[in-house]
């Protein structure tokens, strides 16, 4: 970049000596603003933006900046129409806007026929105002960008990673774990009829909190990576034990794939097993097998394999969480979607859909920082930086001190205890039947506040959102005040079904 602003004055210094040299100056002033900016450049536009005001905005940007996203991202494009910022849900007088911008942008990219070259070049969401289109002009993003009628554009295949960084993912670097191990007898209790209660539990007085309320009648979703074909008790032992009369759904809304326009869904079982730890830190059974148990033992779960991992980057996973929040936004009987997911910075079309589930009465729990190596920098994250979602982060057993990888600030709302001084974690169901491993993180901790609220909603099941909400608030530590960088603090769930 400096060799090319030292250029740009070289230039000017040559053009100013000749008044017949204007001409070319501006062409390349014209040219300059439609060079291609390298990803380094971008993700430091990206990160500066972070530091400075703990989130991004494709549309506090500038058209170069996202046309040259577009550009290393399959030349995808997403738009967000409207008429106005809040407009987000598709609806009768938003459709002539959506035919027109359609058009108006392939009259842009040189097809002035208004027909598609092929059907895969277009993606139009059912529920909200958001289309995915092929675009390679950069004239198109400037047009968008002083249309009226669109909300936002953001680059929807544009990773921070580069592609080598970005297979590694999949890796325990992303919440993904298959092992299995022993858990230690410091790190739980065995309770009737042979379940293990872990640690943490204990702590949050949620054994306490099982005389008034064990989550039945309430369902809770999990949006992640899907669950385990293979943990029985997840499966068809989901009532096993004391655990009785409820029952786990599982979908898939998440393509597995490199091209975009794929709608083959990759099914509904768990390929990290991240998905199948929160699920099972929420609503596992009280089994008689000697295997940790959930938070909410009697409550129903549904759970939607929406990502590959817990970052929310790749397009197919963008789509894959924004189709499973509208889903269970349609559902009467779901009332808390947890949320141990998440973004560096925000995604426009999942904000969209939390809005829509949100408006129809769902709470929302997001864990407030899932450390990578592309995340550990942030404070917290997206969606839990939403005022839509309930925010929350891990800290040490008996101490305000966030965990290793956990995140804070002033968007969480509570906090869960999940390491202890001897650097153990939470014991959990593994990937595999009849087997257990630790997890920790504000994974972990968001899953187990999301039991906690089927716990309170259980018990007053004519309550609103907004409700439930507050007594949550009443029962954490430091309520009515609320810590600039832990919230409400610790829950006690005790406190808060009583």
């Amino acid at each position: 970049m400096k060799k090319l602003i030292l250029s740009v004055a070289i230039a000017s210094l040559i053009i100013s000596c000749s008044k017949n040299e204007e001409t070319p100056q501006i062409d390349q002033q014209v040219e300059l603003q439609n060079e291609l900016l390298t990803k380094e450049e971008i993700n430091k536009k990206i990160q500066s933006s972070i530091d400075n005001t703990g989130d991004f905005d494709w549309m506090k940007t500038d058209a170069r900046t996202i046309w040259s996203a577009v550009k290393h991202g399959d030349n995808l494009l997403t738009i967000g129409y409207g008429t106005s910022p809040d407009q987000y849900q598709r609806n009768n007088s938003t459709e002539s806007i959506k035919d027109n911008l359609i058009k108006l942008v392939r009259n842009i990219e040189n097809n002035n026929s208004g027909a598609a070259k092929s059907k895969d070049q277009l993606y139009v969401d059912d529920n909200i105002n958001v289309i995915d289109i092929k675009v390679a002009n950069i004239e198109t993003i400037k047009t968008l960008l002083n249309d009226s009628r669109v909300r936002y554009l953001e680059p929807a295949s544009y990773l921070l990673s580069d592609n080598n960084a970005q297979a590694k993912l999949s890796s325990s670097g992303s919440g993904c774990g298959y092992k299995s191990v022993t858990i230690s007898s410091a790190d739980y209790r065995t309770i009737a009829p042979g379940a293990r209660v872990p640690w943490n539990f204990d702590k949050h007085n949620i054994p306490a909190a099982w005389n008034y309320s064990t989550g039945k009648g309430v369902t809770v979703a999990v949006i992640d990576s899907g669950l385990s074909p293979e943990q029985r008790l997840m499966n068809q032992d989901f009532n096993d034990g004391y655990s009785s009369g409820r029952r786990v759904q599982k979908y898939g809304t998440y393509v597995d794939s490199i091209w975009p326009w794929s709608n083959n869904y990759d099914g509904v079982d768990d390929k990290c097993a991240h998905g199948t730890s929160m699920a099972s830190v929420a609503t596992a059974p009280r089994n008689n097998n000697n295997l940790p148990m959930g938070v909410a033992y009697n409550a129903n779960l549904v759970t939607y394999r929406g990502t590959a991992n817990v970052l929310i980057d790749d397009y197919h996973e963008k789509r894959g969480v924004s189709e499973a929040l509208i889903a269970l936004g349609k559902r009467n009987d779901v009332k808390v979607i947890s949320m141990s997911i998440g973004s560096p910075f925000s995604i426009s079309r999942v904000k969209d859909a939390i809005k829509y589930a949100y408006n129809r009465g769902k709470m929302i729990i997001a864990a407030g920082g899932t450390s990578t190596s592309f995340t550990n920098w942030f404070g917290v994250i997206f969606p839990a930086s939403m005022n839509e979602t309930v925010a929350v982060t891990g800290v040490k057993e008996g101490e305000y001190v966030r965990c290793g990888n956990c995140h804070s600030g002033s968007k969480i709302d509570f906090t869960i205890q999940m390491e202890r001084s001897s650097g153990s974690f939470v014991p959990v169901l593994s990937y595999y039947n009849n087997a257990s491993r630790y997890v920790g993180g504000s994974s972990v901790a968001t899953a187990t506040t999301a039991g906690i609220a089927a716990l309170v909603w259980a018990k007053n099941p004519t309550w609103t959102r907004s409700q439930v909400l507050n007594k949550m608030k009443t029962a954490g530590e430091f309520y009515p005040n609320k810590n600039s960088k832990f919230g409400y603090g610790n829950i006690n769930a005790l406190k808060a079904v009583q």
